[in-house]
């Protein structure tokens, strides 16, 4: 299989994923946003850790960090997808499923802006064609939906820099998603703790069926994002935008015909 069609595949299995998270968020009531994004940080971290150490590739470590613009680079993948988590979890948790689902429809557009524009990558006419079309679909949602959808313009802007930024590493996938989530996982680890030490951590404290989704989230944030950061280092950042519009689609069905 070559390394293009190898990506189209990864890239695929990101999309559907992300397509379908908002029914998992779902489950995770009564656990307020905060606390879920710092779940998804702690345990993503212990997660890939795991999954680094199964396959006795930790040594990476040692040469990264002698490379400090690596290392920024790395942290403001960290904070742009954390900004992102974030902003989806709240809007799914105050049921704004929708307009997060407008926000990745806006997501490709800025991406193949990016594509085009910052790494000189050329379209072919039909993925103008597609590209146009996804356009006229963004306008028709933003009128529909009646007011600025600030929550949607933030998760385009943070996930489409988030793929440029990944897309110029060209980091290993499980090597470079450990260090994104470390960078943090110190904070995340930190406001668990001041919520244990306030009783209000929902971990353990609901049922047991929550306890062991929230400790899964680690590894359901994880898992997608392993597959993109494969689709991210084999295909150009316009394809990638382009084949995203597969999550959104998902995801405003989820709104419409679950929710």
């Amino acid at each position: 299989m070559t390394e293009l069609r190898l990506g189209y595949l990864y890239g695929i299995a990101a999309y559907l994923c992300w397509g379908f998270f908002p029914l998992y968020w779902r489950l995770l009531r009564p656990t307020s946003p905060l606390e879920v994004l710092a779940h998804r940080i702690v345990w993503s971290v212990v997660f890939v850790a795991l999954l680094l150490a199964a396959l006795r590739n930790l040594g990476f470590l040692r040469s990264l960090l002698r490379r400090p613009r690596t290392l920024a680079g790395i942290f403001l993948a960290a904070v742009l997808i954390a900004v992102n988590w974030g902003t989806y979890i709240y809007g799914v948790d105050s049921e704004r499923v929708v307009e997060t689902a407008l926000g990745y429809f806006i997501t490709p557009l800025v991406a193949v802006l990016l594509g085009v524009t910052a790494l000189g990558e050329r379209l072919r006419v039909a993925q103008w064609v597609a590209l146009g079309l996804g356009g006229v679909a963004v306008v028709v949602l933003t009128v529909d939906y009646g007011r600025l959808p600030y929550l949607a313009l933030l998760l385009a802007a943070s996930f489409a820099t988030y793929s440029l930024v990944k897309k110029q590493l060209k980091l290993p996938a499980a090597e470079g998603l450990l260090v994104e989530s470390a960078a943090l996982a110190l904070p995340a680890a930190g406001y668990l703790g001041w919520l244990a030490w306030s009783s209000e951590l929902t971990l353990g404290q609901v049922s047991t069926g929550h306890t062991v989704l929230l400790i899964l989230a680690g590894a359901v944030t994880a898992i997608p994002l392993l597959l993109f950061a494969g689709a991210a280092n084999r295909l150009p950042l316009s394809t990638l935008g382009l084949l995203q519009y597969l999550a959104p689609i998902l995801q405003l069905a989820c709104g419409v015909l679950i929710f």
